[in-house]
């Protein structure tokens, strides 16, 4: 990458012009990224073998950390030893030594100075996490994820044109914290990101970075879409949900509604955080182009564990080798003094999974907070299912994510129909034995007729979940679920009120509490 940068340089000096300088430089980085494909192709031929480098690698590192000492990781020597000595753990294990590293104190779970911190709720509730990013996982994880994504695009795009034009990057925000004892940093994990970012990177990105970092997410809107108008944008990147927001202030500008006649060469949509299912038909009418093209990554606050290897798919390539260690937790397990736990070379196909990762940020046995559920072994491709406290089991219905998504996507495909945004959690009566869901959901147009939206939802409800059918049959354990269409804004005012707008700050899908939907329906009285 050196030699590539020297040429740049070279060009600058020559007054190359810009479109010409933005081709030859994009095809230099194209030869950089393919020099991955060897690496690659080991790690899905060989996943345990990948996987074992990665947990002696982080076991080494880290045997002389405070946590490392504690565990006497100097003589670990097996997995199996691993999980007998480390128990499973969470934010709340983890929270005591991340106190200490942002007032200064280093070397307590991973050996270089740490003094970034990705900012995350995990959740939309008023409780921040702070999670250490650490030079190593940056560059072999984050940055690794990034180039890759782009990697296996461009080895099935050979006619893209995607650096030959800018990246447009829906990050967050981030702020200096000071403490007696030294500085440290913390923010959204793409605004850290974009702050850490090699100068190759930050050469095909936009906005300025002093936009893309505001914290006033209305004004960052506002001036986001002014700057990139008259750029030439070929991709874009961001948590769906605040994509929309910047693509609806655009039209409002320029008075158009097809983005491609703002961007003709836009060709890439990289998108994460959420699922994609209930957005796809409302961005398909935003974006009206037979070139433009859509990839799903994994990229959360603690790692970049999955990108969408190839087009078309509907799930994900589990990346082996960016110095995290996977442990795969049946959600039978979950919740249990001592769970099993299962290695890559352990899992099956079409089971719940909770997440348990080692990382080279530090985290240990740490639980996520994701499900995952394999849909292909060797190579190990996987869907996102949910949340390990995101679902509503009120009637044992077990309903999850993925299921919620899917009904969801069915309605607006069967239907004709967009929604913006949704939630739903239980509805208990009088009697103990008897309840309903209820869901908050924004159209972009309501439908006509609610009530045939409802059974419709119920229908594809009970095609996805038997345990949810098995409820609904006649009304024995469940009624027909209560379906409320809200007004245009209604999820953005919440975000807003709770102080949670932009980044990775996404809506409760599901909850099996009414915690966050009666919070909504505060915001709707009050409107």
């Amino acid at each position: 990458m050196v030699y590539i940068l020297k040429l740049f340089n070279c060009f600058k000096t020559l007054k190359i012009t810009k479109i010409y300088l933005m081709s030859v430089f994009g095809s230099l980085v194209t030869w950089y990224l393919k020099k991955r494909i060897p690496f690659i192709e080991e790690m899905m031929e060989r996943p345990a073998d990948t996987q074992m480098q990665v947990f002696q690698k982080l076991i080494n590192q880290a045997r002389y950390t405070e946590w490392g000492i504690q565990y006497d990781y100097r003589s670990i020597k097996t997995i199996h030893e691993f999980k007998q000595r480390v128990p499973i753990g969470n934010y709340e294990t983890h929270k005591p030594y991340i106190d200490r590293m942002m007032k200064g104190e280093q070397n307590l779970l991973w050996p270089t100075d740490v003094t970034w911190f990705a900012k995350s709720s995990g959740t939309t509730a008023a409780k921040s996490k702070f999670i250490p990013v650490t030079f190593d996982s940056l560059e072999e994880c984050h940055f690794q994820g990034g180039k890759d994504a782009l990697m296996f695009y461009q080895l099935q795009r050979e006619d893209s044109k995607i650096f030959d034009g800018k990246g447009l990057i829906m990050g967050g925000s981030h702020q200096i914290n000071k403490f007696h004892e030294g500085d440290s940093y913390y923010g959204d994990l793409s605004a850290v990101m974009m702050q850490n970012m090699p100068f190759w990177a930050q050469y095909f990105r936009t906005p300025d970075l002093s936009i893309a970092i505001m914290d006033n997410w209305d004004e960052k809107i506002e001036k986001m879409a002014l700057a990139t108008l008259s750029e030439d944008v070929t991709s874009i990147s961001g948590v769906p949900t605040w994509t929309l927001v910047l693509i609806d202030k655009i039209f409002e500008i320029t008075g158009k509604n097809n983005l491609v006649e703002i961007w003709p060469n836009l060709e890439l949509y990289i998108h994460g955080g959420v699922s994609f299912v209930p957005y796809q038909n409302r961005f398909k009418s935003l974006i009206r182009s037979s070139n433009m093209n859509y990839l799903e990554t994994y990229n959360a606050s603690e790692g970049f564990l999955g990108i969408q290897d190839e087009l078309g798919r509907d799930d994900m390539l589990l990346m082996l080798d960016y110095g995290i260690f996977y442990e795969f937790m049946p959600m039978s397990e979950y919740g249990k003094d001592h769970p099993i736990t299962y290695t890559i070379d352990e899992v099956k196909t079409n089971e719940n999974y909770a997440l348990v990762i080692s990382t080279n940020a530090g985290l240990w046995r740490y639980i996520i907070g994701d499900t995952v559920k394999f849909s292909q072994l060797y190579p190990h491709r996987f869907k996102i299912t949910g949340r390990t406290k995101h679902f509503i089991n009120a009637f044992g219905e077990e309903l999850v994510i993925e299921n919620a998504d899917y009904a969801i996507s069915q309605c607006c495909s069967t239907l004709n129909l967009k929604v913006i945004d949704y939630t739903a959690a239980p509805v208990h009566f009088e009697s103990d034995t008897i309840g309903t869901h209820q869901w908050l959901i924004e159209f972009e147009q309501v439908p006509d007729n609610m009530d045939f939206f409802t059974t419709t939802l119920d229908s594809f409800l009970k095609q996805t979940n038997s345990d949810y059918e098995a409820k609904r049959y006649k009304d024995m354990a469940m009624v027909m679920p209560q379906v409320k269409a809200v007004s245009r804004g209604t999820f953005y005012n919440w975000m807003k009120k709770n102080g949670k707008l932009g980044g990775q700050h996404k809506v409760p899908r599901l909850a099996n509490t009414r915690e966050y939907i009666e919070d909504i329906l505060t915001t709707l009285t009050d409107q």
